[in-house]
C-alpha cells in the first residue's frame, strides 16, 4: 500500500474522528462569531482596537491566544475544505482573529464571493442581526 491510500488504511479512524470533530465545532462555533461579528466588519479600517488602552502585557497575551485560535481555526478551515465542513466560512473566522499584512484584503476578496456573502447574511438574519456590509 502506497500513497494516500496507506494513509488512509492505516490512519482511517484519526482521519474519520478529527473530520466528525471539526465539522460539529464549525456547526457550532461559526454561527456564535458570525452573529457577532459588526455589520460594517469588512469596510471598516481595522485600526485601532478595544485592547489599546489595556497594560501591554495584557495586550501581548490577547494578541498570542487571539492568532493561536485563529490558526487553528484556519487550520481547520483548510481541513474542511476536503472533508465535510464549512471550510470557507471556518477560514473567513479564523482570519478575521490573526494579525497578518494584506489580512483585510483578503478578507473583502473572499466576503465578497456570492456564495459566502449569502451565507453569511443567511446566518445573521436567523440571528435578527443586520446583514454585513461590503461597501
Amino acid at each position: 500500500m502506497t500513497g494516500l491510500y496507506a494513509l488512509f488504511a492505516e490512519h482511517g479512524w484519526w482521519i474519520f474522528c478529527a473530520s466528525v470533530a471539526t465539522f460539529v465545532a464549525s456547526v457550532v462555533t461559526l454561527p456564535i462569531l458570525v452573529v457577532r461579528m459588526p455589520a460594517d466588519y469588512v469596510v471598516r479600517d481595522g485600526s485601532g482596537g478595544s485592547w489599546a488602552a489595556h497594560h501591554p502585557l495584557v495586550r501581548v497575551t490577547v494578541l498570542i491566544v487571539k492568532n493561536l485560535v485563529g490558526g487553528l481555526f484556519v487550520g481547520a478551515g483548510i481541513l474542511m475544505l476536503f472533508v465535510p465542513g464549512q471550510g470557507i466560512l471556518t477560514i473567513l473566522i479564523g482570519l478575521s482573529l490573526l494579525d497578518l499584512p494584506g489580512k483585510r484584503a483578503f478578507e473583502r476578496r473572499l466576503v465578497s464571493s456570492p456564495a459566502v456573502f449569502e451565507a453569511i447574511n443567511v446566518i445573521r438574519a436567523r440571528a435578527g442581526r443586520p446583514p454585513l456590509r461590503l461597501e
